[in-house]
């Protein structure tokens, strides 16, 4: 049997504590998950702008950012960003800002990450947005 690359939780307190039995990221040699996030102030753990779509992306990717950063890596080694959405209507206001917060990270003429976006039903009422990510940390 061939031996299994061992898996490292990642957690940090600049990203809400997980809610429930997950961690915030894990790290498997070069590759690190990161769980889906919400638009949690990670210090309180209060869910943020209640019906802006766009400020709780903008929350929700800056929760992303730190478990990436916490795993070793930036939001230039983000291959693949998976959104979920309660409404399609919110898709124009999640990618503006979407758009914005890579833009500002990563500059104009870099490769952005892969994207999924999804309409859902989200475990939390306030929960417009949910984004998880997978970076490749070489």
């Amino acid at each position: 049997m061939a031996e299994q690359t061992p898996k490292t939780a990642i957690s940090t307190d600049q990203a809400p504590a997980p809610a429930h039995t997950f961690h915030q990221g894990v790290r498997v040699g070069d590759l690190l998950q990161v769980s889906g996030q919400g638009p949690v102030d990670p210090a309180t753990g209060e869910y943020l702008h209640p019906g802006d779509v766009a400020a709780q992306t903008t929350r929700t990717l800056q929760n992303v950012e730190a478990i990436v950063r916490a795993g070793g890596g930036t939001m230039a080694d983000v291959v693949m960003l998976r959104v979920y959405l309660t409404t399609r209507d919110d898709f124009a206001a999640m990618n503006d800002a979407y758009g914005a917060f890579l833009g500002e990270r990563l500059g104009p003429d870099a490769v952005l990450p892969s994207r999924t976006t999804v309409m859902v039903g989200l475990p939390r009422e306030e929960m417009l947005v949910e984004i998880d990510a997978l970076a490749y940390l070489a």
